[in-house]
């Protein structure tokens, strides 16, 4: 009978053992895959993810990369409590929504008043956080600027005239507008979860020039929409080399300054006196997020100044003609700036992966700012109603955005009700 808990000990040092050497196996394959392939940027991933007891890049890491500062307004223009500040408050199960997807800020501004203003945690009204994609607007903004400037010639002017990496083999095609469409036809891997992808590389890597200038053109340009931040981050590049300036330079001259802002902001670098992630990392509080989506609101001006060129606001909101994946008309993207033409007036948005919404609402004269650390998929039409003609019309302007949007937007309609 003794022998019968020893041979349970031994099978269990057997188990231990081959469990420790399969871990270690893997550690070194993964480690030699490193190595030969290049990929040194995986490890600062892992790093500051699984070794911090993270799944993914969080809007709190300012500190880990590189920066630039854009000083804030000369001139802060305040935002104005409104008669009803805070008088209206969500309900408890808005309240358990937003706290499902772990908001951090949500903001509501009416024409220059500020409606409502929650923070949550150890967010709070001077915290700065990562913009994530929204800053993808910010950067086709500078692009119109530069235009208008004559700094960049045309929307309609070849890549290859900033970017000599692109003269040949099919890129000579892709335009700056093909660029902010989101349809260039490179071969760029946009995924939120693949270590290997460029997504992944472009966060943690230190070299963006030679991971976006390797890019193949695998399909004409300007005929489908393919969401890739490395279209972002060559407009970044071109904005440097049109202008002379940094983006971070031109963004803190020709916007930040002029939208009176109230705190200092900050880009990400990809090194030390490195490029700006121009895809991504603008750093800032939720109050300035409000303003860039007052800026947007009024068409480009901010008190009574024409910040952004009218022309390009209404060229930059415009949708063009292109297929998607869904094999759906492009009725979601412009200019590099998010479109729900769901109703009888378009709202446009930025937007980034963890939920950061700038929304602004022309014709009700709102804005409204989510921040936070989590977002739904996007809708798509249930494959039980995909025969179903009247529900398909109602609701096919929605595919392509993430279904929380649509009850953030409610959210923030009724607290400025």
């Amino acid at each position: 009978m003794a022998s019968t808990p020893n041979k349970i000990i031994g099978l269990l040092k057997k188990t231990v053992r081959f469990f420790l050497f399969t871990v270690l196996a893997v550690i070194i394959f993964a480690n030699i895959f490193i190595i030969l392939s290049g990929r040194f940027y995986i490890y600062k991933g892992i790093r500051h993810t699984y070794l911090a007891g993270q799944s993914g890049p969080s809007i709190y890491e300012l500190d880990i990369f590189p920066r630039t500062t854009l000083a804030k307004s000369d001139s802060t223009i305040q935002w104005i409590p409104s008669a009803n500040f805070n008088k209206k408050q969500p309900s408890a199960l808005d309240l358990s929504f937003m706290n499902n997807l772990e908001t951090r800020a949500f903001l509501v501004f009416k024409g220059d008043s500020i409606v409502y203003e929650k923070y949550f945690d150890k967010h709070a009204i001077n915290t700065v956080s990562n913009s994530f994609s929204a800053a993808k607007t910010v950067v086709a903004l500078l692009v119109g600027i530069a235009v208008d400037e004559g700094k960049i010639k045309s929307l309609d002017e070849p890549v290859f005239n900033y970017i000599p990496e692109f003269s040949t083999n099919g890129k000579e095609k892709i335009t700056i507008r093909h660029l902010l469409m989101m349809s260039s036809g490179l071969d760029w891997e946009e995924s939120a979860s693949n270590p290997l992808s460029d997504n992944a590389e472009s966060y943690y890597g230190s070299n963006l020039y030679r991971l976006v200038t390797r890019q193949k053109a695998i399909t004409p340009p300007g005929k489908a929409f393919n969401y890739q931040s490395g279209n972002s981050q060559l407009l970044g590049f071109i904005v440097e080399k049109a202008t002379g300036k940094s983006v971070s330079e031109y963004t803190q001259e020709k916007i930040w300054n002029r939208i009176g802002t109230e705190h200092e902001a900050y880009w990400s670098l990809d090194k030390e006196n490195g490029d700006e992630k121009s895809f991504c990392c603008l750093y800032a509080t939720a109050r300035d997020f409000g303003r860039l989506g007052k800026l947007i609101l009024q068409e480009g001006r901010y008190g009574k100044q024409q910040v952004i060129p009218l022309w390009y606001m209404k060229e930059l909101c415009k949708i063009p003609n292109l297929t998607t994946e869904e094999n759906v008309p492009n009725k979601r993207y412009g200019l590099h700036i998010w479109t729900y033409q769901g109703e009888k007036n378009p709202i446009y948005y930025c937007r980034g992966i963890k939920g950061q919404y700038i929304i602004s609402i022309p014709t009700e004269n709102l804005v409204i700012v989510r921040l936070g650390l989590k977002r739904n998929d996007n809708f798509v039409i249930p494959e039980e109603q995909k025969k179903n003609k009247d529900y398909y019309k109602r609701n096919e302007a929605k595919i392509g955005h993430p279904t929380d949007f649509f009850k953030f937007l409610r959210l923030g309609r009724k607290l400025a009700s």
